[in-house]
C-alpha cells in the first residue's frame, strides 16, 4: 500500500533544511524500496517550504514510523507533517505501483 506524507516548514527553516539535509537524504536512501519517491514542495520563488514523501508500507503505523523517523522532523524542519493512505489514479510513467 501507499502513503504520502505531506509536510510543511516551519517559518524561516532553510538553514535547518540546508544544514540536514545529507542525514534527511541519508535516511531516505536507507529505506530502498520502501521509498517510492520524494521531493521538495517549492515556492514561487524555487525555494523549499515543505516536502512529499511517497512510503510503500504495509500499514499506517509502520509508513507513520518511517515519516516520523526523518532527520527533518526531529530537527525541527517541518511545522507540520502528516501522513495519509494515497491511491494512484493516473500514472503515465509506465511504472507499477
Amino acid at each position: 500500500m501507499l502513503f504520502a506524507m505531506i509536510a510543511k516548514d516551519a517559518p524561516d527553516a532553510l538553514q535547518k533544511r540546508l544544514d540536514t539535509r545529507l542525514v534527511h537524504l541519508d535516511h531516505l536512501n536507507s529505506l530502498g524500496k520502501k521509498l517510492v519517491f520524494a521531493g521538495a514542495l517549492l515556492s514561487p520563488e524555487e525555494q523549499p517550504e515543505g516536502s512529499i514523501v511517497v512510503f510503500d508500507a504495509e500499514t499506517l503505523a509502520e509508513a507513520q514510523a518511517m515519516a516520523d523517523a526523518d532527520p527533518f522532523v526531529s530537527a525541527g524542519v517541518f511545522a507540520s507533517h502528516e501522513v495519509k493512505r494515497w491511491r494512484v489514479a493516473i500514472n503515465t510513467t509506465g511504472v507499477e505501483f
